[in-house]
């Protein structure tokens, strides 16, 4: 039996860390996160990159859903490399993991080396003066991963630094490389040609570093094909449920649900307005449900008259604009006795997916997944210590 924590106080198991569910009385929505779906997109994950060891992404927060109870229940699953954003992301996951190996995507800011070191934190190195000054600050002790660009323009060693560092294996120093590293920039489009040209750069510049072991794929990249998993891949979205493409059903399972509180229900005639900038006017006459969630929870303003919930069985869409703290959905064909004041409408779910909430507001299921605030009654799901 799943169990759904609902005591004041937190929970601690051998392996992981639960916390508390809050009092939905007080929230206007409820946010319910399966730990052990998390930590069975992880197992899936893992098995499809083998022989690749299998890390996990766990910046911003666990994607939204919170970094400690997640962590834990990853590395109760077997993870023992973490990847954060930044410096403060990784502190944050120390705490939770004492023994894991953290590193943090964002390189080496100045003068932090000490404390990436206090923290036994480990940069991923994007520049050859990251390199110098991590080389000078750790030297045998610190161990890292050198990021290169391989067509992204984004973070990573340049084409002429990579090829300065081929040539001047002393600009290294003492630094252990535990992986070389590059990120794709195209694996949600597997027919994308830039996916095939970045394979074939970053199998290049490992041949100027013979055995050092090489990371490329993030999900989207695991699952374009082993080619792409070399020694270490690192899933985030896939983690969290996601479809890295966006397109279609996702390939993992889910592991949110979010549910919004009916607030109000009120009767409205036709051309009566509903909401801020009067956007909607009702057709006929029309029951209205107004929901305690919002764009301060994360439930963002562009799903305004276009947005939709389920309340059992049947769909309800939101009408008028969504306001910081409440939404309108129309429930007039919606039974009475299943939407009166303290029912829910499910904005995500098995009924209600997260891509098809990101598609309708025009953006991607990370920034669905990261925007969802802290305002929820959050409830942590876990069977236990142990995945089954």
């Amino acid at each position: 039996m799943i169990a759904c924590l609902t005591d004041t106080a937190e929970m601690s198991c051998k392996d992981s860390i639960i916390p508390a569910a809050q009092d939905n009385a007080v929230h206007g929505a409820r946010l319910e996160i399966d730990l052990d779906a998390i930590a069975a997109n992880y197992t899936r994950i893992a098995e499809l990159a083998r022989p690749a060891a299998t890390a996990a992404v766990v910046k911003a927060d666990a994607y939204g859903l919170g970094i400690a109870p997640v962590a834990s229940r990853l590395a109760a699953a077997g993870c023992e490399i973490f990847f954060a954003a930044h410096f403060a992301e990784g502190v944050a996951l120390r705490a939770v993991l004492p023994d894991a190996r953290i590193y943090i995507f964002h390189g080496l800011p100045e003068d932090v080396s000490e404390r990436f070191i206090a923290h036994r934190l480990r940069p991923v190195l994007n520049s050859l003066s990251e390199l110098a000054a991590w080389r000078t600050a750790a030297g045998p002790r610190g161990g890292a991963i050198l990021n290169f660009d391989t067509g992204m323009s984004r973070l990573g060693l340049s084409a002429q630094e990579t090829l300065q560092l081929a040539a001047d294996r002393n600009l290294l120093g003492d630094v252990e490389v535990d992986y070389l590293m590059s990120h794709l920039a195209c694996a949600d489009q597997p027919q994308h040609p830039l996916n095939q040209q970045q394979l074939t750069a970053f199998i290049k510049l490992r041949g100027m570093f013979p055995g050092v072991p090489a990371s490329l794929a993030n999900t989207a990249g695991v699952l374009l094909g082993p080619q792409y998993h070399f020694d270490l891949v690192r899933p985030g979205i896939g983690l969290f449920g996601g479809n890295p493409s966006g397109i279609g059903g996702s390939p993992f399972r889910t592991t949110i649900e979010l549910h919004a509180k009916i607030l109000q229900v009120r009767d409205i005639d036709s051309q009566d307005c509903v909401g801020y900038g009067a956007t909607y006017r009702a057709t006929g006459p029309a029951r209205i449900a107004v929901a305690g969630i919002g764009y301060a929870d994360g439930w963002m303003r562009a799903l305004g008259n276009i947005g939709s919930g389920m309340i059992g069985g049947h769909s309800v869409p939101l009408v008028g604009r969504v306001s910081m703290d409440l939404c309108a959905f129309d429930v007039t064909a919606v039974p009475p006795e299943l939407c009166s004041p303290g029912s829910e409408i499910e904005l995500i779910g098995p009924h209600a997916t997260l891509e098809r909430a990101a598609e309708t507001a025009a953006t991607i299921n990370y920034e669905m997944l990261t925007r969802l605030g802290h305002r929820f009654a959050r409830t942590y799901r876990a069977l236990g210590n142990k995945p089954k």
